[in-house]
């Protein structure tokens, strides 16, 4: 892979759904100024984490990193737990990305039913992922670059109309960034911004597969440093930039209610067919993090083969260098996830979409004390911080507070009743699964 591809898969993995369709509902419960902070705080976390995965993923560039990484800097078995929440994190999204491709196909085609689409996304993802390297990254380079476009047309297209060169149906003068405060800077209390900060670390994960793809990078020692220094000014660009033209266009009580912000902003733009237009670029999203997501989980599971924790037949390749089996091992995942969000979406859907969505946070803070440890140990061994490629910068305060701003991140969802249910389950899971391992050990003897 070459730097554009690592840049845009990561870029891919990180701009969803959550963008595209639950940002009204952020800005309506933390009010605007409260959803611009939490985005900022959470953009400016995750670089920290990225460049703690920096230092560790030009030093050591293997395939399935984070998992390599915790098992060799804190132990086998938290090596084994992060892959498995990482795998079970990206298996859970196919499953969601591919109902949500259905039902967006169902309002073009509504007498095709909603599972015809669901399995034409996944033959789609399953080819691009089979084959070589080079045709998942190239496919995954155009898909991510599709979103991109549509996100800076909508900001320049924002930015016009806040200062009155592009007109909006509603207003006979330029809004300004009078929506931003009128109602005061928490009009739901400061309450809401914690909350929002809660979700917003959830709406960046994707990030972190710039370490994935370190092992099938070319040239990583150029090209992972690079795509991770352009992590902040993208998330800021992108992220921010979106929702400082969504809260200074629409009145934050307005947002989240009915419909798509982007939508709603390129309707009072008078732009025709929007609703289909960002509903094509929804799809393209959808295509984009399910490739991602394929990807993510299948070099996981490679990975545990590879080191022998699963069985070795996961780590077997193709001609292509392809492993193919963990590409089908993982589809199979996302297609019971599917299954269950139709069939269990009360219990068992449920409860893989708790763990899954905190699974990730937990990985950065097995990404932040991997650097701490690895940085000691790497010194302690008689080499020189000049040594390395890419060094993580401000050691020890930047990795330390990337591990305690991830962890707060975790605790402090018990705080928030919505969320609660996440800590419910994850943290028996996590249990289980260090049990699993030992038991595993034991019975290998």
């Amino acid at each position: 892979m070459e730097a554009r591809h690592i840049q845009m898969i990561s870029l891919g993995g990180v701009i969803g759904t959550g963008l595209f369709l639950s940002s009204g509902y952020t800005i309506n419960q933390a009010g605007p100024i409260g959803t611009i902070i939490a985005y900022t705080v959470g953009a400016i976390l995750v670089y920290a984490v990225m460049l703690c995965l920096g230092e560790l993923s030009v030093a050591m560039p293997y395939t399935g990193a984070f998992h390599v990484y915790a098992r060799e800097l804190i132990g086998p078995a938290t090596g084994m737990v992060v892959a498995l929440m990482y795998w079970l994190t990206w298996t859970i999204a196919l499953g969601s990305e591919f109902t949500a491709a259905g039902i967006i196909m169902k309002e073009w085609f509504p007498h095709v039913p909603t599972w015809h689409w669901s399995l034409v996304l996944i033959i789609l993802v399953t080819v691009s992922n089979i084959f070589t390297v080079r045709i998942f990254s190239e496919s995954e380079f155009w898909f991510a670059a599709v979103k991109v476009l549509a996100i800076v047309a909508f900001i320049l297209l924002g930015f016009l109309a806040i200062v009155g060169i592009v007109p909006l149906k509603g207003y006979t003068h330029a809004p300004g960034l009078t929506n931003l405060f009128k109602d005061g800077l928490f009009p739901t209390g400061f309450g809401g911004v914690f909350t929002t900060m809660l979700t917003v670390n959830f709406a960046f994960s994707g990030t972190e597969l710039i370490g994935i793809t370190a092992g099938e990078a070319k040239d990583p020692e150029r090209t992972l440093p690079k795509a991770i220094h352009a992590t902040l000014w993208r998330l800021i660009i992108f992220f921010i930039g979106s929702m400082v033209v969504m809260t200074a266009l629409i009145p934050y009580k307005q947002a989240g209610v009915t419909q798509s912000p982007f939508v709603h902003v390129f309707k009072m733009m008078g732009i025709p067919f929007a609703g289909d237009i960002m509903n094509f670029v929804v799809l393209t999203a959808i295509i984009s993090a399910a490739n991602s997501g394929l990807y993510a989980s299948t070099r996981m599971l490679w990975s545990l083969g590879n080191e022998g924790t699963i069985p070795k037949i996961f780590s077997s390749t193709n001609s292509h260098g392809t492993p193919v089996i963990a590409v089908i091992a993982s589809m199979i995942g996302g297609i019971l996830s599917l299954l269950s969000s139709v069939y269990a979406a009360g219990t068992i859907y449920l409860v893989l979409v708790s763990i899954s969505g905190l699974a990730v946070v937990i990985v950065w803070i097995a990404i932040a004390l991997c650097q701490i440890k690895f940085r000691k140990k790497f010194l302690a061994e008689g080499h020189s911080v000049s040594e390395l490629k890419f060094k993580t910068p401000w050691y020890p305060v930047l990795p330390w507070f990337a591990f305690l701003a991830s962890l707060a991140s975790c605790l402090l969802i018990w705080f928030d009743p919505a969320q609660r249910i996440a800590l419910y389950w994850t943290i028996p899971f996590v249990a289980l699964c260090y049990v699993g391992y030992y038991l595993m050990k034991h019975f290998k003897k």
